[in-house]
């Protein structure tokens, strides 16, 4: 099984080992974006990518992306992408490399404590009571999206 927590070795070993897991995954995922741009080049998608828009929006993410990178690791479903993306706008790799490393050492330590920790509550809690999860799922959604709802109404100007 795949559960960091049922290892039997030293934890920085567990965490040495889901950092090289980690690295792997996103590294290949960089790559896999970069040989779906060498490709597209020879469809009619080279019209796209050779467009003022799309230029913009690489030199965007290749000077601004570093970061969105390194912290899309403490997201769920969303570094897979921006790797990809990474990799598509062909970021080079003196700004991916520092990147990628910076947010897989924060993935493994996380993934290697709070990660199993919280799934294996998550299970727990759900042999015991699976309407409970869903509540609590269904809340947690529900003020994510009111946060971000209330985040971008206007600002309340005080009468003065």
């Amino acid at each position: 099984m795949f559960n960091p927590m049922t290892w039997d070795a030293p934890y920085l070993v567990i965490v040495a080992a889901l950092f090289v897991i980690v690295m792997l995954r996103a590294n290949g995922t960089y790559w896999l974006g970069r040989g779906l741009t060498r490709g597209a080049e020879h469809t009619r998608m080279a019209k796209m990518m050779n467009s003022k828009h799309y230029a913009v929006a690489r030199d965007w993410l290749n000077r601004w992306g570093a970061p969105a990178i390194a912290l899309s690791f403490l997201t769920i479903g969303i570094q897979t992408m921006i790797n990809l993306a990474a990799g598509i706008t062909r970021m080079p790799l003196r700004r991916y490399l520092p990147a990628v490393t910076a947010g897989s050492v924060i993935w493994a330590f996380l993934y290697g404590t709070v990660g199993f920790i919280g799934w294996a509550a998550v299970v727990r809690l759900w042999e015991m009571s699976p309407p409970l999860v869903i509540v609590v799922a269904v809340l947690g959604v529900g003020a994510l999206v009111w946060a971000v709802a209330r985040r971008d109404t206007p600002a309340k100007v005080a009468a003065e």
